[in-house]
């Protein structure tokens, strides 16, 4: 098999486990802002969340465009 096929997998696979594993501690963060929205440490959490959205984002745009490159080559 070719190697950038295996890069994909292994990129997609890492990737869907750290988001899933991350996602309830998010939920529990955004449960904390939204009871304490005044909170000097809800900004901070907040901050926290926006980084893993945008991350979550980013690993979903480079997902596509490597299993897309990996058909193309074929």
């Amino acid at each position: 098999m070719d190697l950038l096929l295996w890069i994909t997998i292994v990129f997609i696979l890492i990737g869907f486990i750290a988001l899933t594993s991350m996602k309830s501690g998010m939920e529990n963060k955004l449960a904390y802002i939204k009871a304490n929205s005044e909170a000097e440490e809800s900004l901070t959490k907040a901050k926290s969340i926006i980084w893993w959205i945008v991350s979550a984002t980013a690993w979903g745009i480079v997902s596509m465009f490597l299993i897309v490159w990996c058909f193309h080559r074929l």
